[in-house]
């Protein structure tokens, strides 16, 4: 199928998209990279009559370190993320998972803010941004607001953006020297979305995890954070037990769906096994374990 009839719209400025998202409303998409957007307006399950492309605004582009935080620009395509020294240092599972992003041709032009904005629960990087407490920045014409990807994800395509809002910035805490971290994911091929993945982040003291963040992609409407699968791992020495309890834990909070990727006793089961390797993984990455 064909999109329907659109305006098409190219700003060069932060401040021209949020003009144009002012003045159409829910009349106006956001077009990124476009791998979310463009096959639902093809399909007419989207169907905006104001296309805004922010592509052309350089501001939106660019990782930087501000001590405490690491900010990217939404506009930061995947290959950005992908070839960064600074996030490989301080925070690999981002490139890690960049690696993991269909193909070289998307991750070229597919945007992290993208990634992170509309709500695909087959999207990698919310779930991701969710294990490292990630928060977001909002701007509107009305000013600017933070919000945790923890809190913004509210389900299929549904989040906490409002209609006059760009997602302009994810910010990231800087991960504690020692933390580890992984990006465990299946998908039947190169390009296809995840059957299903689990991102971890852990912290480990004198042999015991400290702290622990788990999140799940694409086994629920959105990306999922199992507080129990987490919880099965805190204070643990995090031996075979515990990674089988928050493997338990992980599947009892998902909610895959049928489709063509498998079952959903097997995309359950899948969430429960990437779970476990990504623990295995950060384990062995952790100082202090």
């Amino acid at each position: 199928m064909t999109p329907g009839v659109f305006e098409y719209h190219r700003p060069n400025t932060v401040e021209e998209a949020l003009a144009l998202l002012g003045q159409f409303g829910e009349d106006g998409k956001v077009l990124a990279g476009g791998h979310s957007l463009v096959p639902m307006m093809k399909l007419r399950l989207a169907e905006p009559a104001h296309l805004i492309d922010i592509n052309a605004i350089d501001g939106l582009r660019g990782i930087r370190d501000e001590g405490d935080v690491i900010v990217i620009g939404a506009g930061t395509t995947q290959a950005e993320v992908l070839t960064s020294d600074l996030l490989a240092k301080k925070c690999p599972i981002l490139p890690e998972a960049a690696a993991q992003i269909a193909d070289p041709q998307v991750r070229n032009c597919g945007t992290i803010g993208g990634n992170c904005a509309n709500g695909d629960p087959g999207n990698d990087d919310p779930a991701i941004m969710m294990a490292l407490d990630a928060s977001y920045t909002l701007q509107s014409q009305d000013g600017e607001r933070q919000i945790a990807a923890r809190e913004f994800y509210q389900g299929i395509y549904t989040t906490a953006l409002a209609d006059n809002e760009l997602l302009t910035e994810v910010r990231i805490p800087t991960p504690a020297e020692g933390v580890g971290m992984s990006y465990q994911k299946i998908k039947r091929k190169v390009g296809d979305y995840a059957i299903a993945a689990a991102a971890v982040t852990l912290s480990m003291s004198n042999g015991q995890c400290t702290d622990a963040a788990i999140a799940l992609t694409n086994v629920g409407d959105t990306a999922l954070l199992p507080l129990a699968a987490a919880d099965a791992i805190k204070g643990t020495s995090v031996d075979a037990s515990a990674v089988d309890a928050a493997a338990e834990a992980a599947m009892a909070a998902s909610e895959p769906v049928e489709d063509l990727r498998g079952t959903r006793e097997y995309r359950t089961a899948m969430a429960g096994q990437m779970t476990r390797q990504a623990i295995v993984e950060a384990l062995s990455r952790a100082a202090g374990s």
